[in-house]
């Protein structure tokens, strides 16, 4: 199977066209949710990262996110978003860079779980952390503070997000073989 670093990020046709096919999914995904606004539009964004590539992981991350917020109205304002957006990029990329990284060099279930704890984290507290920040400079710490209350419904739908993409990985990556 190809690691995902040998595929390369280009503005060909093909590329626009399956980023744009894992944005609609993510789109798709951001109507399944979960505790009210916790979406499945990461979900894409995971299984691009370690299908196709960490910047396409990150692209379809940050595009998913806009998005669902636009679909949700932009809750926590679109500056909150944008910058939940960003963090979304950041954790596809360091999702799919740890993937290709370990790739090859240890066993496929210790890249898979190291590679799921570094998505959990950059998904759940380091994303929650960026956005607690914007929102204290912006509306004051005190602001802020209740976003604190999200962490364990984002640590569980980063976990099912990915677990799903998992699953959902390997008999893809076949697919995508075959026809690549």
């Amino acid at each position: 199977m190809k690691s995902a670093t040998s595929y390369s990020v280009g503005t060909s046709t093909k590329n626009l066209v399956i980023i744009a096919l894992f944005v609609a999914i993510s789109f798709v995904g951001s109507h399944i949710r979960i505790f009210g606004s916790i979406a499945f539009d990461s979900l894409p964004g995971f299984l691009a990262a370690i299908l196709l590539g960490p910047w396409y992981g990150a692209a379809i991350g940050l595009l998913g996110h806009i998005f669902t917020a636009l679909v949700s109205g932009f809750p926590l304002s679109v500056p909150i978003h944008l910058v939940i957006a960003v963090s979304m990029g950041v954790t596809m990329f360091g999702f799919g860079h740890t993937y290709a990284a370990l790739n090859g060099k240890v066993s496929e279930a210790v890249n898979l779980l190291i590679t799921g704890v570094v998505g959990i984290l950059l998904n759940g507290p380091f994303s929650l952390a960026l956005s607690m920040a914007a929102l204290a400079a912006i509306a004051g710490s005190e602001a802020a503070l209740p976003l604190l209350g999200m962490l364990p419904v984002l640590l569980l739908a980063s976990a099912a997000n990915i677990v799903i993409a998992f699953a959902v990985f390997k008999p893809l990556a076949r697919i995508w073989n075959k026809a690549g």
